[in-house]
């Protein structure tokens, strides 16, 4: 199984006008998301699950794809990295996931799986981080295949 995270691109600030889930992109933000979008294109498998967090943000960075996703409140903001693994179904299922959401969480979970511990790591705003698991003399490994920032896709 492989699992992709990506956090939202950069989007407004909460101006006491929009609630946080509301908030939607800036044009740097559609930027970031299409730069990275590009480079996804190229990589991703057939068999590949997309889930979004319910936040416009979120929806918005996964829409740049321009293929089909599922929101999915278990990855949304606030929630846990064991959630999050649980959603994707890590490490049990076949093909690719690709979840799209927020700060701090992919960073806990992209920490959870190199380290083995919950730590507050960084995800850049419209960054990916891309896992695999493998079996290896029938134990399951944690691979990092590729960490991508919108200025590098």
């Amino acid at each position: 199984m492989d699992l992709i995270l990506w956090r939202h691109a950069e989007a407004e600030e909460g101006n006491g006008i929009l609630t946080d889930p509301e908030r939607r992109l800036t044009q740097r933000g559609e930027k970031q998301a299409r730069q990275v979008a590009r480079w996804l294109q190229s990589r991703l498998p057939r068999k590949l699950t997309i889930l979004a967090s319910p936040t416009e943000r979120t929806r918005q960075t996964a829409h740049a794809l321009g293929l089909a996703y599922e929101v999915e409140p278990k990855v949304g903001a606030g929630a846990t990295a064991t959630a999050v693994l649980a959603a994707a179904g890590w490490s049990d299922r076949d093909g690719t996931v690709l979840i799209v959401g927020h700060q701090p969480t992919l960073g806990r979970v992209a920490a959870l799986l190199l380290s083995g511990h919950e730590d507050d790591w960084t995800v850049r705003k419209g960054g990916i981080w891309w896992f695999g698991s493998r079996d290896r003399g029938g134990r399951s490994e944690t691979v990092l295949r590729a960490v991508i920032n919108p200025d590098f896709a």
